[in-house]
């Protein structure tokens, strides 16, 4: 009987959802990456190099990478508001 519980549990995420949260800590982890990159460039290297180059990119992951994760956070956790709502 739990068994076929926690299977219908499974069944309420939709791939949404899932799709959302995988996006998000990707993101997120690869801002993060890209932040602590940014900081032991700069480091080791100067700030100038920064400019030049793919470091640019990495520069721009990391301006850009934590608020588009936080705005798909916010999505799922209304997406998922607004399931248990409806469930209830």
């Amino acid at each position: 009987m739990r068994r076929m519980e926690r299977m219908s549990e499974q069944k309420k995420h939709s791939a949404l959802e899932r799709v959302l949260a995988y996006a998000t800590v990707a993101i997120i982890v690869i801002a993060v990456v890209a932040y602590l990159t940014t900081l032991i460039v700069a480091m080791v290297a100067g700030r100038e190099i920064l400019a030049d180059g793919l470091w640019t990119i990495v520069t721009y992951i990391s301006y850009w990478g934590l608020p588009i994760g936080f705005v798909l956070l916010m999505v799922l956790l209304g997406i998922n508001f607004r399931r248990r709502g409806r469930e209830q």
